[in-house]
């Protein structure tokens, strides 16, 4: 009698759940993960920073690097406290000086387009030549900033590629590191040594 009943139970008890999932998944109600999530205003922001126009990578460039700089300005506090490892200082130290070569590479570019503006204005003659000297002078000092940028990025670089090299080492020294680690390290060493074309 009591299997009986313990029977009865679980075919009525099957038959509910076999009922209540045919139910939902023919429900036309959106379920819990039909759902697409907000757009959050920054991504929104940098996707129209990103729509094509010069000024709008120059703005993309500057709010990166305002956001590097944010990083990188607590960081050494918070390796004193312990909370940071000192190769995370020196990866967000880099990355605010490769923000800054981005930068200076958008201003040329920029600037670039604006020259070449002006020399088909000058072509068609709808401006002067003046007007074509003053882009041409205001170029001269960007590009220079972009060299001194690009520059102080590829010490940067060099300077992390050989910290991270004697970290791998004095680490594959005491044991907690590997080989192919310290071998990579070199490979990245002897790569930003190589020189460039």
């Amino acid at each position: 009698m009591i299997r009986t009943i313990a029977l009865l139970v679980m075919f009525l008890a099957s038959a509910m759940i076999a009922l209540a999932a045919d139910q939902s998944s023919n429900s036309e109600e959106p379920g819990e993960f039909d759902i697409e999530p907000p757009i959050l205003k920054q991504n929104l922001s940098d996707e129209l920073a990103e729509a094509g126009t010069p000024d709008g990578d120059i703005a993309r460039c500057e709010k990166k690097l305002e956001r590097a700089k944010q990083n990188a300005a607590g960081a050494e506090r918070l390796w004193k406290i312990g909370v940071l490892a000192k190769m995370e200082i020196e990866q967000r130290a880099l990355k605010v000086t490769k923000c800054e070569a981005e930068l200076a590479r958008a201003r040329v570019a920029q600037a670039k387009e604006k020259v070449a503006e002006q020399e088909s204005r000058v072509a068609s003659g709808e401006t002067t030549k003046q007007e074509l000297d003053a882009a041409k002078a205001a170029l001269a000092p960007l590009i220079e900033a972009e060299q001194k940028a690009v520059a102080k990025r590829e010490s940067a670089e060099l300077e992390v590629a050989e910290a991270n090299l004697r970290r791998q080492q004095k680490l594959f020294k005491l044991g907690s590191g590997r080989k192919s680690d310290v071998t990579n390290a070199e490979e990245k060493l002897a790569e930003l040594k190589a020189p460039k074309n």
